[in-house]
């Protein structure tokens, strides 16, 4: 995987590609993530606002978006100052709302034209979102070259550098060595002590993540992660199944967490 998007980079362009990292930031968690994305790659960046800031608490936002939704409303952002064309790589975040990106990027993506460009997501979110959000891109820019992306929790934002950094690496965008972690096992029916890890690191979440009967695992030098399925039911009663992605660091007194949830 490193070589061939290492190979695939330099052909954007004889010469080093041009980077911009293009985001969104709600109350300043994705903007952590943007600014040490900069800082590790030297690529430019800019900030969208929207034209009518979101303002107030969380539950205040949302209940804004709502509205919106319901009314058929879509938020304006400013223009952005950037001259796209100059870019060849960009790295475009976001906050998470309803399972998708923002609705100030979705504005943003109604404005800017990005075929041919190499487009990296990033974004932070409760607990999942990445996957959803990058096939929403795929149908905005439909001719944009939209890479595999990088997600986080907002949670486990004081995790960020060396994750970001080995996504980084691993991607070509950074030059370094990163340990190469092997697949998951296949998986198999949920033990007592792995229920208990499922539970230890997903039981404090605000929104249940359903019950897990399978997993596979895998170890580093780091940790040990595991990767359930987990079954539930959703508000209407019809059965969901989830994958909840768990990791339960080596160091000492280190609790499991759960990184990711893809539904």
């Amino acid at each position: 995987m490193m070589i061939l998007a290492a190979v695939v980079l330099s052909a954007c362009t004889s010469q080093q590609p041009k980077m911009l990292v293009l985001y969104y930031s709600q109350e300043g968690t994705t903007q952590k993530v943007a600014e040490e994305i900069a800082a590790q790659t030297g690529a430019d960046i800019e900030r969208i606002d929207a034209t009518e800031p979101y303002s107030g608490t969380f539950d205040e936002t949302i209940q804004r978006c709502l509205k919106e939704r319901e009314a058929g409303i879509s938020p304006t952002v400013n223009p952005i100052k950037a001259d796209l064309s100059k870019y060849d790589v960009i790295f475009l975040g976001y906050p998470i709302w309803f399972g998708t990106y923002a609705p100030p990027m979705a504005a943003l993506l109604k404005d800017v034209n990005l075929d041919s460009k190499t487009v990296v997501p990033f974004c932070t979110f409760g607990s999942g979102g990445l996957q959803s959000s990058i096939a929403d891109l795929k149908k905005a820019q439909p001719k944009a070259d939209i890479r595999e992306g990088f997600g986080i929790r907002t949670a486990r934002i004081s995790n960020l550098k060396p994750e970001l950094e080995r996504f980084l690496i691993l991607s070509g965008y950074k030059k370094g060595e990163v340990e190469q972690y092997p697949d998951y096992s296949a998986q198999a029916p949920v033990t007592e002590e792995q229920a208990a890890i499922f539970d230890a690191a997903c039981s404090g979440y605000q929104f249940p993540l359903g019950t897990p009967v399978s997993v596979g695992s895998r170890e580093t030098s780091s940790s040990k992660d595991y990767c359930f399925t987990a079954k539930g039911t959703d508000r209407e009663g019809n059965v969901t199944q989830s994958t909840v992605y768990v990791t339960v660091p080596k160091a000492d007194g280190s609790k499991p967490e759960f990184t990711m949830v893809v539904r």
